[in-house]
Order: C-alpha cells, then structure tokens, then sequence
C-alpha cells in the first residue's frame, strides 16, 4: 500500500478546519459575549491557549499602526507570553478579546498561521462571520490613525 503525501496546502486546510473547530468551542464555552472577564478565563485555559499569555498595555514592542502583537517571555514558548495590546484601547476592554483573539493564532501556531487562519478563529469564537470579524479588526485598527 503506498502512502500519499501530504502537501502545505493540505496541511493549511487541516490548520483552517481546527481553527474553525476551537473557535466554536470557545464562542460555546465562553460566550455568547466574550468579555474581559471571560478573556482572562480563556487565557489560563490550556485546550485553547497553549502557552500562558498575559495581556500587557504597552505600545513600547509595537509597530506603528500596529494594534497588538505577542512577544515571548523566554526562550521556549512554555514560558509563555505577553499579548503587548496597544494602551488606546485600555478604555475598550469589551472589545479587546477581537484583539487578542487574533494574537492566540500566532501564540498557538506560530509562523505557519496566516492572517485569514486569524480571522477565521475569531470570527468563530465571537460568533460572527470571517467578514464581520474582518470589519471590526480593520475598524480597531483605524483607531490608532
């Protein structure tokens, strides 16, 4: 029996079905409204969040225009990482979670991840279509000018 080859396509298409999977656990376990308070919930909860992240207000590792952007606290990924949020958006902790839900694709998959995979699992964990949660990330993001 002769085995067949998995090409990088096959295994985005694998990644995007997970993604969609994990963000319809999430809008189910933790939503419908994914808050702050629900935000922290998730964050310490290891089906989800793979690597222990903290959110941190700080714009200081961010490029400009940039809304957010996950930095490693050490060496190896188990010890964890800060969600570096841009501190615009401290007075709009409802709306972080789209933020840092976009971050948790790059903490959990690292470079093999794609902008769209992003999206996808946001939009899943918020229960909103790729295109919803697309508009409001761009909307986010012009905020910071």
């Amino acid at each position: 029996m002769a085995c067949q080859q998995l090409t990088v396509e096959d295994a985005r298409q694998s990644l995007a079905g997970h993604l969609e999977t994990k963000g319809q656990e999430i809008h189910t376990r933790f939503g419908p409204h994914l808050g702050w308070n629900k935000l922290q919930e998730l964050l310490t909860d290891r089906n989800y969040v793979r690597y222990p992240c903290d959110i941190v207000f700080d714009a200081g590792p961010l490029e400009p225009g940039e809304f957010a952007h996950p930095e490693p606290k050490g060496e190896r990924p188990e010890e964890g990482f800060n969600l570096h949020i841009h501190p615009f958006f401290m007075t709009q902790l409802e709306r972080v979670p789209y933020l840092v839900l976009y971050q948790l694709v790059i903490v959990n998959y690292g470079d093999f991840a794609t902008p769209e995979d992003a999206e996808a699992f946001g939009a899943a964990a918020l229960g909103l279509s790729p295109d919803e949660y697309y508009h409001e990330i761009c909307e986010l993001a012009d905020q910071l000018g």
